[in-house]
């Protein structure tokens, strides 16, 4: 892999989309040896308006750290699908939450649709943590980095005590891509 290869978080203000970004980038350049660069941007409300974080991977070193084609982009919100999508390159993959984006932008990018709040909240108990079942999915999905890298990064990034709750929503979210074929 020494082309970049691009990821885009993106959802509501508040739903820890950002923290996730730099939870990747970590898990990419401290545990997988990797270079990575993470960027962010969110609406003037900071809460509830579109946000987005960008991680770029590569094996190389980055020169500019923008995104521009996205290789996976997750939309959590169908805001923020509608605001974010249209840089997904061709053959690239929009992940979207099945139960909160309803209408798909047309393009050439693969769709997948997954239930990542549903199984925060009803797997895990804490919808707070979605943000973390979908690192999994995105894990199992890019194959950018490890488990093993993107596990230790959220372990050292998430409050005391968490810690386990984490571990399962990360768990379940790998869990929930692979079983659906990704």
């Amino acid at each position: 892999m020494s082309e970049r290869y691009e990821i885009r978080f993106s959802g509501s203000g508040g739903q820890g989309l950002i923290l996730a970004g730099v939870i990747f980038a970590e898990a990419a350049t401290i545990f997988d040896m990797k270079n990575a660069v993470q960027s962010q941007s969110y609406g003037p409300e900071a809460r509830g308006g579109a946000s987005k974080s960008e991680v770029i991977i590569s094996d190389a070193t980055i020169n500019f750290p923008k995104a521009t084609a996205i290789d996976l982009m997750l939309a959590l919100t169908q805001e923020a699908c509608a605001k974010y999508y249209k840089d997904i390159k061709p053959n690239g993959t929009l992940l979207v939450d099945e139960d909160f984006v309803k209408e798909i932008p047309k393009g050439t990018f693969k769709v997948v649709r997954l239930p990542i709040i549903r199984t925060a909240s009803e797997e895990i108990g804490k919808a707070f943590v979605a943000n973390i079942v979908a690192l999994g999915a995105i894990t199992a999905m890019t194959g950018q980095v490890t488990l093993e890298a993107v596990e230790k990064a959220v372990l050292s990034r998430v409050p005391k005590g968490t810690e386990e709750l984490n571990k399962k929503a990360l768990m379940a979210g790998y869990g929930l891509a692979k079983a659906r074929g990704n």
